[in-house]
């Protein structure tokens, strides 16, 4: 496998940041707080792994929402050259009793992750199958984001569905 092409390395890069916009939610004041701990300026430095092994950067910033029971960010990762900018918010839903987020992304990838508490942080897992339509070939993207002890943890796989290559990567960020 070649990395994939610049499909495989945006849809890499999405992964990376999935988190998002959500419908207005009514938080517990706790989960609100937990996402307050969050704001601020984030910096990562990881690997992406497929083929060959690539340095990926991010950065994200987040914002407190107007409502404040959400925040909002936004985020750039670069892989070989190759940028990707991603929006959205994340939220607690009262109602569901879970936290929610959902990513739009400059590679016309979106998602959505759900969120649950995991001893003091909350762990975000997204999978959803994509189409490389220059490959023709249909890809299965895993993510999972943690905000544990003031840190963001990134990890994300994509597998292509007809031949097994696989693109793994694994970013931790720090303010």
């Amino acid at each position: 496998m070649n990395n994939g092409g610049p499909l495989w390395r945006a849809l890499a890069l999405a992964g990376l940041m999935v988190s998002g916009a959500v419908a207005p939610a009514l938080a517990a004041q706790s989960d609100i707080e937990f996402l307050g701990s969050y704001l601020g300026d984030w910096k990562g430095r990881g690997k992406l792994q497929g083929a060959n092994t690539e340095t990926v950067v991010c950065k994200l910033n987040l914002t407190a929402a107007n409502n404040n029971t959400k925040i909002n960010y936004s985020g750039r990762c670069t892989l070989a050259g190759n940028n990707l900018a991603v929006n959205g918010t994340v939220a607690y839903v009262d109602a569901k009793r879970r936290y929610e987020a959902v990513m739009t992304s400059n590679a016309s990838f979106t998602g959505t992750a759900i969120g649950q508490r995991q001893g003091n942080g909350v762990v975000f897992n997204l999978r959803e199958k994509e189409r490389d339509e220059a490959a023709k070939r249909d890809m299965t993207i895993t993510s999972s984001i943690s905000l544990i002890d003031n840190t963001i943890y990134v990890e994300f796989l994509v597998v292509d569905d007809a031949t097994g290559d696989t693109i793994r990567a694994s970013v931790p960020f720090a303010k």
